[in-house]
């Protein structure tokens, strides 16, 4: 179970939620998943959003799979994975950082998330707190990451 940030090509004069529901409607979960298949601009868009975050973040890991190109960031603040698909994208991060520890990973997490949208022209919405990550509280949504982070911890771990 993970902390779930998504990230949508909204068309102008849509919505991110027409979006995601058009989305939804069309998902078969009995059909295969399609293969990744990048366009050059948003092959781009992946090598500056990689950069941008390495210089701006801190180290990363990435590499490439059948259905997504995945990046990682493990440093001082915790660990969080960035699966990219070209017209969508997502952040996971473990429900591991109680109280006060979610903050450094989701301000980190958040800072990913300007990235992506100023990068790959993705808008960002956090599931979670139910807010966009553009004009988002971090602390909102720390505050979630801790609260469940410390519940998971308490009632599934025993």
């Amino acid at each position: 179970m993970t902390y779930d940030i998504l990230f949508l090509r909204v068309k102008p004069g849509s919505t991110f939620d027409k979006t995601m529901q058009d989305r939804n409607s069309a998902y078969d979960p009995d059909a295969e998943p399609d293969p990744v298949n990048l366009t050059g601009d948003q092959r781009a868009a992946w090598d500056r959003l990689t950069r941008q975050v390495a210089r701006e973040v801190g180290p990363i890991t990435s590499e490439e799979y059948l259905y997504s190109l995945t990046l990682w960031r493990d440093g001082p603040a915790g660990h969080l994975q960035l699966d990219f698909a070209g017209d969508s994208a997502s952040i996971e991060i473990p429900y591991r950082y109680s109280g006060q520890d979610a903050l450094p990973i989701m301000a980190e997490a958040y800072s990913l998330a300007r990235i992506i949208e100023d990068e790959a022209g993705l808008e960002g919405y956090d599931l979670e707190v139910d807010q966009p990550t553009r004009t988002g509280d971090v602390h909102v949504a720390a505050a979630k990451l801790g609260g469940v982070s410390h519940w998971a911890h308490d009632h599934l771990t025993r």
